[in-house]
Order: C-alpha cells, then structure tokens, then sequence
C-alpha cells in the first residue's frame, strides 16, 4: 500500500513537475531518493543514557530504527574519544519517506509559531537542507519525557543536480519556501 503523498506524486505532482520544466523524458522528471534525519548529543559525553532517550525519540517521529552515531577522531576540548556515541540519525527511503515528508509538511512545520515559510537552502547538488530548532512540534515527542529541545537536520536528497529543479519539485510537493 503506498502513502498519501507518494500517491499524489504519482499522479499529480509528477505530471506538473514535467509540463513547467518542459521534460520530454519520463525518466528525467526529479524525484526524492532519501530523507536523513539527524541530531547531535553533547550530553551523551558525559551520560551514554541520553543517546539512548535520544535515539528513542527520533524513531518514533521518524517511524524507522534511528542509528547511533560515533565519533571518528578524539577531541580533547571538547572531552570526546574516539568511538564514543555523539549523535543519531536516520535515512528514510520508499513509504517511510513519504510518510515523514506528508507529516512534516501538513502536521510539524504549521506548528511553528510566526512560521513565515522555510529557507531554501540548497547545496548545490539539488539537495535541500532543513534546519529544524525544537523536535516538539512533532506531535510524537511527549514533553514528559524528555528534558529540553533539541534541534533537527532533515536532508532530503533529490534525482536532480540542480537546485532550481529541486525547488520546483519540492514546491510542488507542498513545501512552503519563504
């Protein structure tokens, strides 16, 4: 069974995406290939306990098994060894994706207060960037459970190596750019 948002890719979004860029070629239309979710965890120096809180909430907003990631080289500013968990995240491909992108569009970003619209930051590869400063406006974070905000990175990673390309696909996606 397919996810409300990649139906309506399909059938309509797909088909307007290729009359405003004028594609001949089906195959040529942009499309999204992954979202990846990712946070870092400066407490989880000091208490590994946090990484786990952590991880556990952002697969429950992402509705995939979130990774721990671990640090490659030590720093001793900051107190880290080398293999030690300093964040998490997750990569969303297929229903999961589409999934996650229909909730942040509809539910997570018009909870932002004076939400004027996002940045269209792209890198120039035409994938977009999407900074997000407080994980409660998904509605899966129970404020209960965790002890403060914490910030958001959403990647979502396109077919296409424009960034104007990727803006039209994304625009028509439902994504509301400033």
């Amino acid at each position: 069974m397919k996810s409300r948002l990649e139906s309506i890719y399909k059938e309509k979004i797909a088909n307007a995406v290729k009359q405003e860029l004028n594609i001949t070629n089906v195959h040529m239309i942009p499309k999204i290939q992954k979202v990846v979710i990712n946070t870092g965890v400066k407490e989880a120096v000091q208490d590994q306990k946090q990484l786990n809180v952590v991880a556990d909430i952002l697969t429950a907003i992402a509705g995939q098994k979130a990774v721990k990631t671990k640090a490659k080289k030590s720093i001793a500013g900051f107190k880290i060894r080398a293999g030690i968990g300093v964040g998490v995240r997750v990569t969303l491909r297929n229903r999961n994706m589409y999934d996650f992108l229909d909730k942040l569009i509809n539910v997570a970003l018009p909870c932002v207060r004076d939400f004027r619209g996002v940045k269209a930051t792209f890198d120039g590869s035409g994938n977009y960037n999407l900074g997000i400063k407080d994980w409660m406006i998904f509605p899966e974070v129970d404020f209960d459970k965790v002890e403060g905000s914490r910030g958001l990175n959403i990647s979502i990673v396109t077919s296409t190596t424009k960034d104007q390309t990727a803006k039209v696909l994304l625009k028509h996606l439902g994504i509301p750019f400033a």
